[in-house]
C-alpha cells in the first residue's frame, strides 16, 4: 500500500443500525472496507460493503435476510463551506478536515437493497399467507393456487414475477368497452 493510502475496517451491527436512526435498517451484521486514497487535490473513498440487513418482507411483512454486496466511491475535496457537488462528490470546509462517513455507509446499503424484496416460496409468514389467499382473486372459482404459487421470485435479481400471468377478468371487460369506443 502507498503512503498516500490508507485503509479502515468497520463491523457495522444492530447497534450502528439503531444509532443512525435511518427508517429502512434496524438490523444487520455488515463489514465495510474504507480505502481512502490522495489523489491530486482530493481524497478518494472507495468502500467495500458486505453483508446481511434484516428487513420485512414485502408479502408478509414478517423479518427476512437481505444479503448485501457493494462498491461505492466517493470523492471528498476541500473548501469554504460543506456542499454536495454532484451525486459522489463532497466538498468539506477546509478547518475541519474531517468527514462522518456513518450516514455515507448507511445510504449505500440502502441503495443496495432490491426494490422488491421477498422470502421465498414457501417461507412466508403462514398466517399472514392464509390472509392473502382468502383476499386473492383469480379468475376460476375451481383455480386454488396460493400466494406462494401466485408469484415466482426471480432468484437472478430478486424480482417477483407472476406465474401464469393473470389477469383480472374485470380488466378484460374493460378493456372491450374501450375496444368498442
Amino acid at each position: 500500500m502507498q503512503a498516500d493510502t490508507c485503509k479502515h475496517e468497520f463491523l457495522l451491527d444492530n447497534l450502528f443500525f439503531a444509532n443512525i436512526d435511518g427508517p429502512e435498517i434496524q438490523k444487520g451484521k455488515i463489514n465495510v472496507v474504507l480505502t481512502v486514497r490522495n489523489v491530486s487535490h482530493a481524497f478518494e473513498l472507495s468502500f467495500q460493503t458486505e453483508g446481511t440487513v434484516k428487513i420485512p418482507c414485502d408479502r408478509c411483512l414478517d423479518e427476512m435476510e437481505q444479503l448485501i454486496a457493494t462498491s461505492d466511491k466517493l470523492m471528498v475535496k476541500f473548501g469554504h463551506e460543506y456542499t454536495e457537488e454532484g451525486e459522489n462528490l463532497i466538498v468539506i470546509p477546509e478547518e475541519e478536515g474531517e468527514i462522518n462517513v456513518a450516514w455515507f455507509i448507511y445510504e449505500f446499503i440502502v441503495l443496495a437493497i432490491p426494490m422488491k424484496h421477498v422470502h421465498a416460496p414457501g417461507k412466508c409468514n403462514k398466517t399472514m399467507t392464509n390472509k392473502l389467499n382468502k383476499h386473492l382473486r383469480t379468475s376460476s372459482d375451481d383455480d386454488d393456487n396460493s400466494i406462494e404459487e401466485t408469484f415466482e421470485v426471480s432468484e437472478e435479481d430478486n424480482t417477483i414475477e407472476d406465474a401464469d400471468e393473470r389477469i383480472d377478468p374485470r380488466w378484460n371487460d374493460l378493456k372491450k368497452i374501450l375496444d368498442n369506443n
